[in-house]
Order: C-alpha cells, then sequence, then structure tokens
C-alpha cells in the first residue's frame, strides 16, 4: 500500500501561507484504512477533511496525510428522532441536504459548510449558537475510531470517557475518526428572522450581546478595525431565530462565482481594507429585520467560491482567541486599540460571547468568555509581530487561542491555552505540522 501515497504539491490549508509538498492517500472504503496505517509506519500519520482549517493542523509535511473525503456515506439517519450516523469524511453540506427537507438542521455549524464530520469533531468547533448550544461535541453519541496501537474502537462518552474526550477537539491526533453518530437539531423551516443592529462602541456590543443571549438562538457581530478614537469597536451585530414562515428547501452546491487569481496588494492595504470596511458598515447597518434561508445567514462566504484568494499571493493569517468574563470587556478593547494603532486591520473581525454551557474536549477551544476572529493579509514578520503583541494582551487576560485557526502559535501559549494538552491520549502514529511545533 507504500504506493498509496503520493506527492502532492496543491494541498494547502484555508491560510495558503504554509506550501510543502504532502504525501496524500485518498481511500474510498474503510477497509482500506488499515492497510494505509500499516504502510505509514516509521513515518508519521494525520487524517484530514477538506482542510478549511487556516494554519497547519491539517498538514503533515514530514510525514504522510489519508484524505478522508471520499468516505463520505450516510450510514444511517433516524427522521423520527433527529439521529444520524455518516462517515467522517461527510460534509455539512451533504448532511444538510438531507435532512434539512425532514425539519432537522445541524446542531452547531461553523461559518462555512464545506467542512467534514469528522473535522467538525477534531476541532471540536462552535458556531453563532454557542450560548444556546454548546460545542459540536456534546452532540456526538459516539463514534469509530481506528489507532494504530489497538485497532478498531467504539467510543462513546461512557465507554471511554478520557479517550472520548482527547479525541473531542483532538486535532486527529487520537487516530482516525472513521464515522460518528450525532443528534440534530429540530427546525420549523429552512429559515431564520434575522434582526441586523448597528452599534457606536465596544460597550453598545455587551449591552446588545448580554439582551440577546435569552432570547435569541444566534448571534454574531462584525467589527470596523479600521475605527478608532471614538469609534473604536463600531460594528454590526446580527441576531437570529428558526421560524415557521418559510418551506423546508435545502440549499443548492451547483456551480458559484470563484475569485480566478490571487488579489493584487494595492487592495490589502490599509486604505483599500479601510475603504471597505466603510463600505461594508454602511451597507448593513440599514438592514433592519429580515426572513433569510439558512445558506445566507449561516454560509455567505460559501456563495464566493476559493475566497481565501482575495488576500493576495501570500495567504493570510487569522487569528482567534477566546478571553474570559472578567477580562473580556479591557482585554478586547485593548487588543482592537492595538490592531487599530498598528494600521494592519483585517477585514472580518467577528466578536461574539460564548455561553457557559463546558465542552467535552481535553482540547476544546470554546469556553465562557468573548472570541475574537481575525483575518490578517501575510506581510511576514511584520505580521507575526503584531500577532504576538495580541498574544501577550491573551495571556495577560487568561485568554486562549483556536488550533484550527493557528499557523504560529508559540508552545508556551498553547500550554497556556490547554494546560491540560500533556493528558491528551494521543496515538503515537499521529503528528501534524502544528503539533511538533507547539508540543516539541
Amino acid at each position: 500500500m507504500s504506493e498509496a501515497f503520493v506527492s502532492r504539491d496543491d494541498i494547502f490549508s484555508w491560510g495558503r501561507v504554509a506550501r510543502e509538498p504532502q504525501r496524500v492517500a485518498t481511500p474510498r472504503f474503510a477497509d482500506q484504512l488499515t492497510p494505509l496505517i500499516d504502510a505509514a509506519r516509521g513515518s508519521s500519520l494525520l487524517a484530514v477533511g477538506l482542510r478549511r482549517s487556516y494554519g497547519d493542523s491539517c498538514l503533515n509535511e514530514t510525514g504522510d496525510l489519508i484524505d478522508m473525503s471520499r468516505l463520505d456515506r450516510i450510514i444511517a439517519f433516524d427522521p423520527l428522532n433527529g439521529i444520524l450516523r455518516a462517515e467522517a469524511g461527510a460534509s455539512f453540506s451533504e448532511i444538510l441536504q438531507l435532512i434539512v427537507p425532514h425539519g432537522w438542521f445541524l446542531p452547531v455549524t461553523p461559518g462555512t459548510r464545506f467542512v467534514t464530520l469528522g473535522g467538525a469533531i477534531a476541532n471540536d468547533i462552535h458556531g453563532k449558537n454557542h450560548h444556546a448550544a454548546g460545542s459540536f461535541g456534546r452532540h456526538v453519541r459516539a463514534l469509530g475510531l481506528v489507532r494504530s496501537d489497538r485497532g478498531r474502537s467504539t467510543l462513546t462518552p461512557d465507554s471511554d470517557p478520557a479517550l472520548f474526550a482527547s479525541t473531542i477537539g483532538g486535532l486527529g491526533l487520537t487516530g482516525i475518526i472513521e464515522w460518528a453518530e450525532i443528534s440534530l437539531a429540530k427546525i420549523d423551516s429552512a429559515y431564520l428572522e434575522v434582526e441586523t443592529l448597528p452599534f457606536e462602541t465596544l460597550d453598545a456590543f455587551w449591552d446588545l450581546a448580554e439582551a440577546s443571549a435569552e432570547t435569541f438562538e444566534f448571534t454574531i457581530a462584525w467589527v470596523d478595525c479600521f475605527a478608532h478614537g471614538e469609534g473604536l469597536g463600531r460594528g454590526i451585530f446580527r441576531r437570529a431565530n428558526w421560524t415557521p414562515y418559510g418551506f423546508f428547501d435545502a440549499h443548492r452546491d451547483q456551480s458559484w462565482p470563484r475569485v480566478p487569481f490571487d488579489a493584487p496588494d494595492f487592495l490589502l492595504s490599509p486604505p483599500g481594507i479601510g475603504a471597505f470596511n466603510t463600505l461594508y458598515y454602511r451597507l448593513l447597518a440599514g438592514a433592519g429585520t429580515k426572513l433569510q434561508h439558512y445558506r445566507k445567514f449561516f454560509y455567505p462566504l460559501d456563495a464566493l467560491g476559493d475566497w481565501n484568494r482575495l488576500y493576495g499571493r501570500n495567504g493570510l493569517l487569522q487569528y482567534q482567541c477566546v478571553i474570559p468574563p472578567a477580562a473580556q470587556r479591557d482585554a478586547i478593547r485593548d487588543l482592537f486599540a492595538t490592531i487599530a494603532a498598528d494600521r494592519q486591520v483585517s477585514f472580518l473581525a467577528m466578536l461574539k460571547t460564548f455561553g457557559d454551557l463546558p465542552a467535552p474536549g481535553l482540547l476544546s477551544f470554546a469556553r465562557a468568555g468573548t472570541t475574537l476572529a481575525l483575518d490578517f493579509p501575510n506581510h511576514g514578520e511584520k505580521t507575526r509581530a503584531l500577532l504576538a503583541r495580541l498574544d501577550a494582551i491573551v495571556a495577560d487576560a487568561g485568554g486562549a487561542l483556536y488550533p484550527a485557526k493557528d499557523g504560529r502559535m508559540t508552545h508556551s501559549m498553547f500550554r497556556r491555552s490547554f494546560p491540560r494538552w500533556h493528558d491528551l491520549q494521543r496515538d503515537p502514529l499521529m503528528s501534524s505540522d502544528f503539533w511538533r511545533r507547539v508540543a516539541a
């Protein structure tokens, strides 16, 4: 089976910063996994999905990758009780097309539907409803894991609590997630009533977030990083609930416009980003309340294929942190002030309050507090120096960084973020570029 691993130079993470060749195998059937594990012995191995992680947690330059995207079959679906079992390579897009017409939705979803079930578990993803539903791992009933030292096993929260907790949010390091069974969320239609509210200050954001948490299932805010002075922290707050008004029509994955080339540098300059942010704020400030299909509310960027190319040939570095409640107001303000002063502003700065539902994973990122996600065009050391300054603010506040979005976290910052990292029940064969960087 060693010939199944092929060297490819077109395998990147979503940030498109790391561009080293990767050795990849793409099995079509589950019974091919064990032979691939045997073929990789003596090296390291990592199972990956659609590689929507931004940094290097889905790359393994010195070892091998198993691309799970063709192991995408639906194994079982109970439309009465809302329980789904599928292979790990099944995408959220495929799952939604099956379950939405039956009145069900994913319990938690990120801002793209082009992620796999296995990837969602390995990163214990969160969404706009974290305050109401917690992280994705809370809704995993069982999963199949294939390890190099134990073979196949079925894990539940009760059957092997330690290994289950290691696998939820475990970045694919505890073995190959072969399949998973999840509980779904009941919906009354495929449409949401979405209210869009402009706010002028960070204090106004906190007021909106607090007022919305009890009565709205989904909340999220975009913040204009270019604003400074009295306008520091201005943005657009969106909150939504499912509505019974509408049909159970699933989205279609028909062809959509694609970004055909890397954006030129002038679009990534402070004036270019500042103009975009000002226009975006003005366009949304008067949006009011509208009925929206879930595709438009949850996945607006999916309408533009290869949108990551808008950040230019050098790619992008995403930075996502979470700040605990006691320090969140001061730390978030300091983060925005530091970014505005540096003038390396972000196109997409998303701010959300997390709830206090505990995540089940040992390395789960989502926890009580406020999370800020930022996309920066990669300007090399200049950008990395800014992110290091942001690290210091997050560390002083007792916060954490998100491995799924990271491409440059230091090992000390990783250990601050996840103090129980050494308890991870890692498969001795599994590794990644990220793990070698933060755990060495």
